[in-house]
This record gives structure tokens, sequence and C-alpha cells, in this order.
């Protein structure tokens, strides 16, 4: 009789705990499509006003001008793939090779210095790093390109990078840390160095995980508002290279959200470039959870 109560109270309690993680998961997909939801419905009114074709592909945005008021924000979404772009070709390498350089190279000693180094950076607020990209990264780019000013893509790639790093090296060091010793060991007997067995069967081995933290990074990169604003020059222009002053979609919307009036033309564009980051966000990390799917698939 007793063992039957038990497994009614563990039946119970499995239940209870079966209900409670259901209900977060569902709440979270609420949020998600509620999100959606308020900036689909407060951009419609922009639409009914402004081409949807010309507002995708088209490369001025003015929405203030006297003479004729232009919605597009192509340039926007360019500047915003570009500095993201940049960002990663920064941070991939050199996270990749910090975390190598952690899981299997540095002495204990050396681990605790430089570990704690990387979780503080990754607590460096972001008004901070963009004030770095202002008083000594941008007038670093100048004199080194011979410009003006450093306020341009280049400058907003390295500060994104920066922030990004403490996340790709956390991940990739934990996956490379995940793999099975006996991986190490094998390669090893068979008269294979420690560098080869580091890229050849632990960097391998760890890949989605590799992956998974640079798809983070990027994410970081892509919502990013407060650094790309102070740092890249707010130039709406179509950029022709790193060396443009760029504006990407975020530091728009904050830049000009607070001071448009309500319920115009104006006020649901920003909704509409929004929504369309909001997609584009939704997009990168729907693909990045296919990519690691289908790699885990082909590991098993």
């Amino acid at each position: 009789m007793q063992i039957l109560q038990k497994k009614k109270i563990t039946r119970f309690k499995e239940s209870l705990i079966q209900t409670f993680f259901m209900t977060n998961a569902t709440l979270a997909v609420m949020i998600l499509v509620g999100i959606f939801i308020l900036l689909a419905w407060s951009a419609i009114p922009a639409f009914k006003e402004i081409n949807f074709v010309k507002f995708m592909t088209g490369v001025n945005w003015d929405p203030t001008s006297p003479v004729k008021e232009e919605y597009g924000i192509l340039s926007m979404v360019v500047s915003t793939f570009m500095v993201t772009f940049g960002a990663l070709v920064i941070a991939i390498p050199i996270g990749i090779g910090v975390a190598a350089y952690l899981s299997d190279v540095a002495q204990p000693r050396t681990r605790e210095i430089i570990k704690p180094v990387v979780e503080i950076l990754a607590g460096i607020p972001s008004v901070v790093v963009g004030f770095l990209g202002i008083v000594l990264f941008g007038p670093l780019i100048a004199h080194l390109f011979h410009l003006p000013n450093g306020l341009n893509a280049l400058n907003g790639s390295v500060l994104l990078a920066i922030m990004a790093l403490p996340t790709i090296i956390s991940i990739s060091e934990d996956s490379l840390k995940a793999v099975p010793r006996s991986y190490q060991e094998a390669s090893l007997a068979l008269g294979a160095s420690r560098w080869e067995t580091l890229v050849r069967i632990k960097i391998p081995a760890a890949l989605s995980g590799i992956i998974a933290s640079i798809m983070l990074g990027m994410g970081r990169a892509i919502g990013e508002t407060m650094t790309v604003l102070m740092a890249t020059g707010n130039a709406s222009a179509f950029p022709h290279g790193f060396l443009s002053s760029i504006r990407t979609m975020t530091a728009t919307i904050a830049i000009e959200l607070g001071e448009v009036p309500y319920f115009t033309t104006h006020y649901y564009a920003l909704f509409g470039v929004g929504l369309v980051l909001f997609i584009i966000t939704f997009l990168v990390n729907l693909s990045a959870e296919l990519i690691l799917h289908r790699y885990q698939e082909r590991e098993q």
C-alpha cells in the first residue's frame, strides 16, 4: 500500500514538474509571438503610406525632408550586416584561438588569470566600449588610413568583435573541454603531435559547440545598439566600404524613436525597421539551429 502511495506521489511530482516546464516553454513562445504581432501591427500603418518594395530596396532614409520624405532601409540593412561580418572576421579566429589555448596549452595558473579577465570583459557596459571607440580606436583608424575621423564601419566592427569575444571564448572552451579525453590519448598514441591532435581531432569534435558560440556572438553583434550608435558615424548614406560612416537599424531606432511625433508615418516606419530587424535576427538564429541539428545528426 505504501509503495503504491509513493508511486502516486512520484507521478504527481513528475506531472507537476512537467507542467511547470511546459508552461514556461509556452510562455516563452507566446512572448516571442507577442513581440512579432506588436511590431507587425504597429508597422502596418506605415505601409499604407509607403511602398513596401521601395521601403526594402530604397537607399535613402530622410523622413524629415521638407521636399520629399524618403523611407528606404537598404543602406541600414547593408550597414548592419557589414559591421556584423567585420566583427565576426575579427572575433572568430581570436576567440577560437584563445579557447584552444585555455583548454589545451595554458598552465593552470595562467588559466586562472585569463579566464576571469574574459568574464569581466563580458560585463563591460556597451556605452563604455563605445566611448573607447571614440577616444582610442577612432583616432587610431583615422591616423592609419589618413581620414578626417575614425567613426566608421571598421571602428564598429572592432568594438563589436571585442563584445562578442567573451561569448565565443567561453562556449568554445567548454566545448573543447567536453571532448572525451580518450580521443586525445588515442591521437597522441598514434604519433600525432599536440597541435595535430587539437586541429584535426578536438576542434572537429567540438565543432557543434563552436558554431553555437559563433552564432551567439553574431546575435550579440546584430542586436547591439549603443556601441554602434557612438562609434560608426551615424551616416544614413549607402556604405561603400569599411571606412565609410554608417548607421545600423538599431542605431536608427534608438536615435529617432524618442524624438519622432507619435502616430505619424515616420513613427510607424520605425516599427517597420524593428520588424525587419526582428525577422533577420529570428532567421539567423533559426539557421544556426538547423546547421547545428544537421551537424549533430551527421556526428551520430
